[in-house]
């Protein structure tokens, strides 16, 4: 009897550790190079007063390159040019923004969170995203269409809905 209710007791220990461990679910990492080809081609946002945002990403090498600008009656009124690569170690990409402005570089960590959204924080902040200065989020609703989310100090301060135009 005791080897019957010892033999009982291993398998139960075997069945519910071999059934632990297959419960556990691995996420599947998240190809973020992959995802940011999303952002490929051009994009356009229609603000009031005549102005229009527009946000163009092409492929460059194994990265990206992107401009935005905004326009008022024709004239270019604020421009961003950058680079985006992916940073293996870390597992998220780089941005490297300058603004026609000024001769400042920004450099912003991208990491998607689902397939069709991502978070972006200056890379100063990476330490601490949840007290980031700036953040930016971004969720596509659709192939052609993207909410962009502006925050500073944990406030929204501005929201776009981009939509594909090519």
């Amino acid at each position: 009897m005791k080897v019957l209710s010892l033999a009982i007791i291993i398998a139960l220990s075997l069945f519910f550790c071999t059934g632990g461990v297959q419960a556990q679910s691995t996420q599947t990492k998240l190809d973020q190079v992959e995802l940011y080809k999303q952002f490929i081609g051009v994009w356009k946002c229609d603000y009031a007063k005549d102005t229009t945002f527009f946000w163009e990403t092409k492929s460059f090498g194994g990265g990206f390159e992107v401009n935005m600008k905004w326009e008022s009656k024709g004239e270019i009124v604020f421009e961003v040019k950058s680079v985006v690569g992916y940073d293996k170690k870390n597992d998220m990409l780089i941005e490297a923004m300058i603004m026609n402005y000024s001769s400042n570089i920004d450099l912003w960590s991208i990491r998607f969170s689902s397939p069709n959204k991502h978070e972006e924080i200056l890379l100063k902040d990476i330490s601490h995203p949840e007290k980031a200065s700036e953040k930016d989020i971004v969720e596509f609703l659709s192939p052609d269409m993207f909410i962009d989310t502006y925050l500073t100090n944990n406030k929204v301060v501005k929201i776009d809905t981009l939509r594909r135009v090519k």
